[in-house]
């Protein structure tokens, strides 16, 4: 048995679950069809507590309202943040299974200092989170830019931002606004230099297709409101957003693009992958290592922005795009996926860390097989969450739980002989939280120990099989 150390990918993924367009997804249903973990899932939330609607969701408080664009509404139509025990509950579901929280929240600026600070005391609990911050603020169709100029919207981000450091120093704030324009500045520059100075994290949203007047009008050839561009336009525009940010504030903060995806409406349902799999290929390509990340919107969506579209007669039922094919592709490659890293040999019992997605200590256990099993569990002693990564396939095991069934890497996976497969165990927050226990790293870094090791159930044969006649 050996200490293994999982790191950062070159380039991370991140991926939507829920948003206007669709309702949240549990973790475990994702994990089951795309086979491993995200590096953060975004989950999107708004927050006007003055408004007379607060805190219902805007589409119902406004149900008879004549709405003929997504954003008429008196406030944005994402799920109402702090009502209802929510997000914390999604949040916690989001770090269980191995993955970090990115929250985007669009907020009213005239929310009060105290409001704030209770609130970034809520994030202190949620580990290496980050939170994007009234996003495509260079825009005219969210309520903040509706409601507050460019200057504005610059100076709260400078404040919420601030606020956040001081109250929760293990989140990351994400500034997420537009790209160069024809004259080589980037869109309001001005006006946002100081949020682009005070964030971790640069973020623009990108769609190389995009069916913008949905489900108000149908995109058709000729007719609806739709665009669409190439992948080496889009690339191109994030390179010389990067170049300039860093030349105007003298920092290299990484650039990520927290929205992406191409619209099946414009491109067609057994096209729209193709976009996605050439826009992950050309950073990679390009060895861009000033870019930190891709986050595909969404899992599931109401429209054709999803991997899944909801199924319009259950929103809980999901049906399969073959763009998600495509993307699992793109998620099994070396480029986008975490590294790995084989420390010395350890003996139980051993501390295992969860820093998150793209720090944390675990221990890697080397299993020989002879060929492809009939069955294959492991069964733990000890009640720990945990996340099991074998063969390229990640497994969950909740608190409470002690057999993990691995059969379902075979069924498409088949052995040609004799290997051995390492397997690599975490131990993420049981709670989805970093209890507050003492040490001085709590915020960053969640601490568990394994005394005893798994039992491992492999069989090649099985009791018997039932013939036909």
């Amino acid at each position: 048995m050996y200490q293994v150390h999982l790191g950062k990918a070159k380039c991370g993924l991140d991926l939507g679950d829920g948003s206007e367009r669709a309702e949240y997804v549990n973790q475990d249903y994702i994990l089951h069809k795309l086979g491993r973990p995200h590096r953060c899932v975004n989950i999107m939330y708004t927050y006007y507590p003055k408004d007379k609607q607060w805190p219902q969701r805007i589409s119902k408080a406004c149900a008879d309202m004549d709405i003929k664009f997504q954003w008429d509404y008196p406030y944005d139509d994402y799920f109402p943040y702090d009502a209802d025990g929510q997000p914390f509950e999604q949040m916690r579901d989001i770090r269980k299974h191995g993955q970090d929280v990115l929250l985007t929240l669009t907020i009213d600026c005239s929310v009060d200092e105290a409001d704030l600070r209770r609130i970034a005391k809520q994030f202190k609990e949620f580990g290496r989170m980050r939170i994007r911050i009234n996003h495509e603020c260079n825009g005219n169709w969210f309520t903040h830019n509706k409601r507050y100029s460019f200057k504005e919207i610059g100076e709260f981000f400078v404040k919420f931002d601030r606020i956040i450091k001081e109250e929760a120093p293990n989140v990351k704030t994400i500034f997420c606004a537009g790209f160069t324009k024809e004259d080589g500045k980037v869109d309001c520059e001005e006006d946002f230099l100081e949020a682009y100075k005070a964030a971790d994290i640069w973020s623009a949203d990108c769609y190389p297709a995009l069916h913008y007047g949905w489900p108000y009008d149908v995109a058709e050839a000729g007719g609806g409101s739709y665009k669409f561009e190439t992948i080496r336009e889009n690339y191109d525009r994030f390179e010389s957003t990067a170049k300039r940010l860093r030349q105007i504030t003298g920092k290299n903060t990484p650039m990520t693009t927290a929205e992406c995806n191409t619209d099946g409406d414009v491109t067609g349902p057994m096209h729209q992958g193709e976009a996605i799999v050439r826009f992950a290929e050309i950073f990679k390509e390009n060895h861009a290592d000033w870019f930190d990340g891709i986050s595909m919107y969404q899992f599931r969506d109401r429209g054709r922005l999803g991997l899944e579209i909801e199924d319009p007669n259950n929103h809980a039922v999901g049906i399969e795009q073959p763009m998600l094919q495509d993307y699992k592709k793109v998620i099994q490659d070396p480029y986008f996926l975490p590294a790995m890293e084989q420390k010395g040999a350890v003996n139980f019992p051993v501390e295992l860390r969860w820093g998150g997605s793209e720090d944390a200590d675990g221990i890697e256990i080397p299993v020989a097989l002879e060929k492809t099993p009939e069955f294959f569990e492991v069964t733990f002693q000890e009640d720990l969450s945990l996340m099991i990564e074998f063969a390229g396939k990640w497994f969950y095991k909740a608190k409470g739980v002690k057999t993990i069934d691995l059969m379902s890497l075979f069924f498409e996976k088949k052995l040609e002989g004799k290997t051995e497969i390492p397997m690599r165990i975490f131990s993420t927050p049981a709670e989805g939280v970093n209890p507050e226990n003492g040490r001085e790293d709590w915020m960053a870094n969640y601490y568990s120990t394994m005394t005893e090791e798994p039992n491992f159930r492999i069989r090649y044969e099985v009791p018997g099989r039932v013939g036909i006649d």
